[in-house]
């Protein structure tokens, strides 16, 4: 059975069994989140979340709709996601655009990452980072705009 810390506020019940959600979080019944995942203190996770197994999200993170995050991926502390490219008070569309954050990505503390766009597997966004545009599979991304740095071991040669 997942551990839900009793000052959080849970009301999904498809958390994988080693799972924890800490103090102070808040995760919507639509949400589905995978096995062994780490949900730290003072995060919110929306209805139409999914996340995989073994992901760890730090402090201050919010997962809004529309976001698909894989097995084995890193959420550094107040990472942004957004869901809405042009947002406006109450005027919300009907499907927001799916954000999927493939296996094994790490996104740093404080990156930003735009609606719609794909995070590769193995790809690793660095902390301060604006994801406008999606990142290849095993790239290092860092600045505003993020821009590939280089290629992490381990991928395909060309």
């Amino acid at each position: 059975m997942a551990r839900i810390h009793p000052l959080s506020d849970v009301h999904s019940t498809q958390i994988g069994a080693s799972s924890q959600v800490w103090q102070f979080s808040v995760v919507l019944a639509g949400a589905v989140i995978g096995d062994n995942c780490n949900i730290n203190a003072h995060c919110f996770i929306e209805n139409d979340v999914v996340v995989g197994d073994n992901v760890t999200v730090k402090c201050g993170v919010y997962l809004w709709d529309g976001l698909r995050v894989g097995n084995n991926v890193f959420i550094g502390p107040n990472v942004t996601f957004t869901n809405d490219k042009f947002p406006r008070s109450k005027c919300y569309p009907e499907q927001f655009p799916a954000t999927v954050i493939e296996d094994h990505a790490s996104l740093g503390a404080a990156a930003v990452i735009l609606p719609g766009v794909t995070i590769g597997h193995h790809a690793m966004v660095g902390a301060g980072a604006v994801v406008t545009r999606s990142v290849p599979p095993y790239a290092l991304v860092t600045g505003n705009p993020a821009r590939v740095v280089r290629y992490l071991e381990g991928a395909p040669a060309a």
